[in-house]
């Protein structure tokens, strides 16, 4: 519980309207997609960036931990509250600033709908690539400290590459303003680079300037079918090695597709299917055709059951209907998943889906795997029951041999959802002690105290 004079410092800063520490809202605020929760000691909601300055620097003369959260739907912790912490929410922070349509950006608050960045890109003929799974409900600010991506980072890229610049505020309560306006740029150190990605361990992003992108015209929809993940993921391989490069190519494996079973969403694969993928194409209606016809040619070989292509809205819909279907049904499996988005490089996945399926039978857990395969980055799910002490036991096990044999395949921990709290052990593995000893220093200059966001990102 905060002390009487913090809460009035807070209240002075901010108003009486944008601080509470009633235990309802405490409670609402106390945990993100993690299964854990930790009670802070008060939610602000600030308005503007000089309040956020302002709270800041209330925290940096207390020492206060504070929490930056966008819509909480982070599943690493990363949104997860310290105990008798700040948590604060930008959802109050919502507004687009600027939306230059001459040169293809919008400035906004951290604390807008990523969809709506995209739906006001769209009404003027843009659109803002990066589609994380989330986008209708998540919000920029959490996009930016995780680098959030989607099925469409396979050719346009992550969030990170549409950010031209940032506002925020440091430890100290003292206003960075990083990048440029323009698409080239190379004065000083790329501080915005640094910051996104960063968890909120560096600084609270306050404002950004986003890069946008003309609409494609149309959009087509390939489906594939095949005998094995392992032949799936050998076409995924075959098809990164040409020259169209798909809008979007998803994985999902004979659990996944299991799972999906009893809805009826599987009927129409042909008997025998054991891996799906979901690819697409973008660009002008008149060269769809054409870049179909490349995928497929590229994606047929040994393994492949079935072709279909999808070209009006009503094809597409019923061809990603399956896929649709698989975030609903897996939670008929177990209550609890372990979820990890894990990167193998490409050439990779048939070694890393086989490891899988030799890990689910090894620890007897079900283990279903989808996502943005075309990057090499798989969703990898274990289905658990919590209540079941031999059943974590062997699920932790598990999960531990996945982290190692992601690393030894040349992988990395996260694709797009970040490490937070739930990752962090793992961190030394990957990245050599010299290197986090410079992340640790930077971290510092940044963050003096060592109040943003702490527990988080880097290990002990």
């Amino acid at each position: 519980m905060l002390s009487e004079d913090v809460f009035m410092a807070l209240t002075a800063a901010l108003g009486p309207d944008r601080v509470f520490a009633d235990p309802e809202t405490l409670a609402l605020y106390n945990a993100d997609e993690t299964p854990r929760q930790v009670t802070p000691g008060a939610v602000l909601f600030p308005a503007s960036h000089d309040h956020v300055v302002a709270l800041m620097k209330v925290a940096y003369t207390h020492k206060l931990p504070v929490v930056p959260r966008g819509a909480g739907s982070g599943n690493v912790g990363g949104a997860l509250p310290v105990a008798n912490g700040l948590v604060v929410s930008f959802e109050c922070m919502n507004r687009v600033l600027e939306f230059d349509l001459d040169n293809r950006l919008m400035v906004v608050e951290a604390g807008i709908v990523t969809e709506e960045v995209d739906k006001l890109a769209r009404s003027a003929g843009l659109f803002y690539p990066p589609d994380p799974g989330s986008g209708a409900y998540c919000r920029i600010g959490g996009n930016l400290a995780m680098n959030a991506a989607g099925p469409r980072a396979v050719k346009y890229g992550v969030t990170r590459d549409f950010v031209l610049g940032l506002k925020a505020v440091t430890g100290e309560g003292k206003t960075i303003v990083t990048g440029c306006r323009t698409t080239k740029g190379v004065t000083g150190y790329d501080l915005t680079r640094l910051i996104v990605g960063s968890g909120g361990t560096l600084a609270l992003i306050t404002e950004a300037t986003l890069k946008l992108l003309p609409a494609p015209e149309s959009v087509a929809t390939l489906r594939l079918c095949f005998d094995s993940s392992r032949a799936a993921t050998e076409a995924v391989a075959r098809v990164m090695h040409q020259p169209v490069v798909p809008c979007a190519l998803e994985f999902m494996d004979h659990h996944a597709i299991n799972a999906i079973r009893p809805t009826g969403t599987a009927d129409d694969l042909p008997a025998g299917t054991q891996a799906l993928l979901m690819v697409e194409a973008d660009g002008a209606a008149i060269d769809l055709p054409r870049q179909i016809a490349a995928l497929d040619r590229a994606l047929s070989g040994p393994g492949l059951l079935e072709s279909r292509a999808g070209f009006t809205r009503e094809e597409i819909v019923r061809l990603w209907t399956a896929r649709k279907s698989l975030s609903h049904a897996v939670k008929q499996i177990a209550p609890l998943k372990i979820n990890e988005d894990v990167v193998v490089p490409v050439t990779r996945l048939p070694d890393f889906v086989d490891t899988l399926d030799n890990l689910a039978r090894e620890y007897r857990i079900p283990v279903v795997s989808f996502g943005h395969a075309g990057n090499g980055n798989l969703h990898v799910n274990l289905m658990v029951h919590p209540d079941d002490m031999d059943e974590m036991a062997r699920a932790h096990a598990c999960h531990d041999q996945i982290m190692h044999q992601v690393l030894q395949l040349g992988g990395t921990l996260s694709g797009e959802h970040g490490i937070g709290t739930e990752k962090r052990a793992y961190v030394g593995l990957e990245i050599d002690a010299d290197t986090l000893s410079l992340m640790r220093a930077i971290k510092k200059q940044f963050d003096p105290t060592g109040i943003l966001n702490p527990g988080k990102l880097l290990p002990d």
